[in-house]
């Protein structure tokens, strides 16, 4: 972004799950942004649902079904949010492709589909949202890593191949971009995040929840905010979250 925020300009959210990716939308639109959120088609119920609770809160929401593995969808996606909504000011990647296979198990499938899903579609919507930040000078790209992003571990070839594309796209994107006004961040997401999954898989969730040994999606879309709300002078590019008892 530049100096100061421009106003009611667009954050698009892709991959806005009910997790983290639902906090960052309710996050920018109570800052003023247009807030435009995407999932895959098949949960449209679930999209539409979230952005009709943003517009109850009083903010301005428009639910897209989006495959962001797809080019022709993804171009046609930002060409009409730029001409029927406004500029977009933020893009969050937030598509997660977090899987477990042992390396015998995984197929050429499974892991094409997951880089597909955690770096193919970060390049294409990035790339096209770039295209209006460039002639505007302004703008900001935020996208979620995870553990796997820095370091792999067993069982995670593939997520941690995607995670760590994903890395190196927005470490790519800081240097081009940067000096053209534009903010590229990359969150590390260490821990788990609370949720209904994750308190499906973890009987003390609700335990950990109250001692803050947990990551609340709520809390991580707060720094989100803060990283397009930076100034230019000082601007961070990776941030590393985790609860405070989570090991190295």
């Amino acid at each position: 972004m530049s100096e100061e925020p421009q106003g009611r300009g667009v954050c698009l959210v892709v991959g806005a799950g009910d997790g983290l990716g639902a906090a960052i939308a309710h996050a920018f639109a109570r800052e003023g942004l247009r807030v435009c959120v995407t999932r895959r088609p098949r949960h449209s119920e679930a999209i539409d649902m979230l952005a009709q609770a943003i517009r109850a809160e009083g903010g301005e929401a428009h639910a897209f079904g989006l495959d962001a593995r797809i080019e022709s969808d993804v171009v046609a996606l930002v060409e009409r949010i730029e001409r029927e909504i406004g500029a977009i000011e933020v893009l969050v990647f937030n598509i997660g492709a977090n899987v477990r296979f042992p390396i015998v198990e995984t197929t050429t499938r499974v892991y094409s589909k997951v880089w597909e899903m955690a770096a193919l579609a970060g390049f294409l919507t990035s790339r096209e949202a770039a295209r209006g930040m460039i002639a505007r000078g302004r703008g900001a790209m935020l996208f979620t890593g995870a553990t796997a992003s820095v370091r792999g571990a067993a069982g995670f070839s593939a997520f941690a191949g995607a995670k760590h594309a994903l890395r190196a796209l927005a470490q790519s994107l800081a240097r081009e971009l940067g000096p053209k006004g534009i903010h590229v961040a990359h969150v590390v997401i260490d821990g788990a995040i609370d949720g209904a999954f994750i308190r499906s898989i973890m009987p003390d969730a609700a335990e950990k929840l109250m001692r803050e040994a947990i990551l609340v999606p709520d809390e991580i879309a707060r720094n989100y905010v803060w990283l397009y709300r930076q100034k230019r002078s000082a601007w961070t590019f990776e941030m590393d979250l985790r609860p405070w008892s989570e090991t190295w």
